[in-house]
């Protein structure tokens, strides 16, 4: 399945999001400035793109898991939820993980990924009970891991 992101690059200097890989889920986003996160220390990180995200979906902007493991930088908000009407800029809200070492963040890294997935527009209906599963309210630890 293919849908069309439209995308206006506020900043012309940094490439488009491209897939890493050919049948990658995220398109790389990068950010427009330079910064140092020291340890557990958040920031908002402009990407230099606003997008017209298609009706029916959603995008979910995800830490890259190579960052996060070497140097500890994720977000204080993953995913983070960009609606299909919203039409700023898109920001990383980035935190340092990191319990000793600063991250350093340069104009033009790739530093989170984005997700588009089809969200289907719920009917909300009221009852007064819920159907039995074989889970039923078995919740964290209760399938044994």
């Amino acid at each position: 399945m293919s849908i069309t992101l439209q995308i206006q690059r506020l900043d012309k200097d940094l490439p488009l999001p491209a897939y890493a890989y050919p049948g990658d889920a995220g398109l790389d986003l990068r950010s427009t400035i330079d910064l140092t996160l020291a340890p557990f220390e958040r920031a908002l990180v402009p990407t230099g793109l606003r997008l017209a995200i298609p009706e029916g979906f959603a995008g979910f902007v995800q830490p890259r898991s190579g960052l996060a493991l070497r140097l500890g930088l994720s977000q204080a908000n993953t995913p983070g939820l960009i609606d299909s009407h919203y039409r700023g800029e898109v920001q990383v809200v980035a935190v340092n993980l990191d319990a000793h070492d600063p991250v350093q963040i340069k104009r033009g890294e790739r530093i989170a990924q984005l997700v588009v997935l089809a969200v289907p527009v719920l009917n909300i209906v009221e009852c007064d009970e819920l159907d039995n599963t074989e889970r039923g309210e078995g919740g964290f630890g209760s399938s044994g891991v």
